[in-house]
């Protein structure tokens, strides 16, 4: 820390900022490669059960990750206020909302774990499960739900983390978590023979320990164990940030269930063609993704300090680093898309799908880029409600809109959901980046600079 005009500046409030997004985001993009990793690790071992167990486990994992949404907006939220709090050079109040955050992970924790269990079957039977796909979706739901307080507390020691500019705790947790479920996998499913209830202690079991591991690390940044504690304005300030980034969450969740609604009225091969495809440019999109924490970081530290030059120079910076992944990820998404999907299907509808939806999304990749940093920087400078208010509208209002306009009423292909996709998605970008402009201009002017 150093002294500038009359205020102490923390680590991010100094240095360049294209070295702090660097320095940030790359073990982000990295810890959540690994984590999809897990995630697909647990499909191939379900797989190796039977096609049944393959189809549960998936069916069982979007539901849970509704549930998570309400994690990951947790995350984001504990993020920004405490960035702010250390811009502020108020290690304090950084410190109480560690202590309000674990506070908020246990009554999440305890809300999700209640409603996945009372209702995850229901979930589960309207997403299309049957008989003996129901029964091991079930099965697995009984097991994850329990584990939920280890997953959530998790999301919040990770957002606390990342508030002080450490994404390198998360990731280190993420890549031996996934090493360890190569073998608690097997472990437990086959040696035990718990079938697809293996694979839910063993996400239990390692969630658990990557937590307590993250609440350790945490530990040196506060100067203690951080515990639930209730504060009311700590629990309000957090609520406005964390509410309105997981109903953001939740509408991207939900408004995955309505695409695949309407694609799956042409048959299931353009579902799965789509699925994989998606697949395949959510890895793509992992630096930009990466980006995110690093913005939300640097975003927040530099806000509470008053250096609203630094916070648009950041959003600038992130556009332009943006640019670069997308240089080189549409050329994968147009050119080697058939390449790709053949290596999950021999099927052409499938692959012909999933080709058509990587090259028109490709067209609208740097778009997605700035729709991510723009919600960011939002986040970082205590404005989550205009990003909540464009994900309704993108992931759901203007989607359903447009399917029944060209779908229902005109009686187009599942072609025009793509292209749907592609609108919203380009404009979304423009007013996002539109606004956050604006936002960052006023900021800036404030200052007089």
């Amino acid at each position: 820390m150093k002294q500038q005009s009359g205020k102490v500046i923390t680590g991010l409030t100094t240095g360049s900022v294209s070295g702090h997004l660097l320095r940030l985001s790359i073990p982000a993009a990295l810890g959540m490669l690994f984590n999809t990793m897990y995630n697909l690790t647990d499909l191939w071992f379900a797989g190796l059960l039977s096609t049944e167990s393959l189809g549960a486990v998936s069916i069982a994992g979007t539901v849970f990750f509704l549930m998570l949404s309400l994690g990951f907006g947790l995350q984001a939220g504990i993020a920004a206020v405490v960035a702010n709090a250390l811009g502020r050079n108020d290690q304090r109040q950084a410190t109480m909302l560690c202590d309000s955050a674990i506070t908020l992970g246990v009554i999440i924790s305890l809300l999700v774990m209640v409603a996945g269990l009372t209702a995850g079957s229901g979930l589960v039977a309207i997403l299309g499960a049957k008989d003996g796909v129901y029964e091991l979706a079930d099965s697995y739901l009984s097991i994850i739900f329990w584990g939920a307080p280890a997953l959530i507390i998790s999301f919040a020691a990770a957002g606390a983390l990342i508030g002080y500019g450490n994404t390198s705790a998360n990731r280190n947790a993420l890549i031996v978590g996934f090493f360890c479920n190569l073998v608690l996998n097997p472990l437990f499913i086959f040696s035990l023979q718990l079938g697809v209830g293996g694979l839910a202690l063993a996400t239990v079991v390692i969630k658990s320990a990557a937590t307590i591991y993250l609440l350790w690390v945490l530990k040196r940044y506060t100067g203690k164990l951080v515990s639930p504690k209730f504060s009311v304005a700590s629990q309000l300030t957090l609520l406005r940030q964390v509410v309105p980034a997981s109903a953001t969450m939740m509408s991207i969740v939900i408004g995955s269930f309505v695409t695949v609604y309407f694609i799956g009225q042409f048959g299931s091969t353009h579902v799965a063609g789509y699925m994989v495809g998606l697949r395949l440019e959510q890895i793509l999109l992992l630096p930009a993704l990466g980006l995110n924490s690093a913005v939300i970081a640097i975003t927040g530290q530099n806000f509470g300090a008053g250096l609203h030059h630094r916070v648009r120079e950041t959003y600038l910076v992130s556009l332009k680093m943006g640019a670069f992944i997308a240089v080189v990820a549409m050329p994968v998404m147009i050119f080697l898309s058939p390449f790709l999907l053949k290596l999950f299907s021999s099927d052409s509808d499938v692959i012909n799908t999933g080709t058509l939806y990587l090259r028109i999304d490709a067209l609208v990749f740097f778009a997605y880029v700035v729709l991510f940093q723009s919600t960011a920087s939002l986040q970082g400078i205590q404005q989550p409600i205009f990003p909540m208010v464009m994900g309704v509208v993108r992931h759901l209002i203007a989607p359903v809109s447009l399917y029944i306009l060209f779908i229902n009423i005109y009686g187009f292909s599942f072609v025009a959901v793509f292209w749907s996709l592609f609108t919203i998605v380009l404009l979304s970008a423009v007013i996002s980046h539109l606004y956050v402009q604006a936002r960052l201009k006023v900021l800036v002017n404030e200052q007089g600079l």
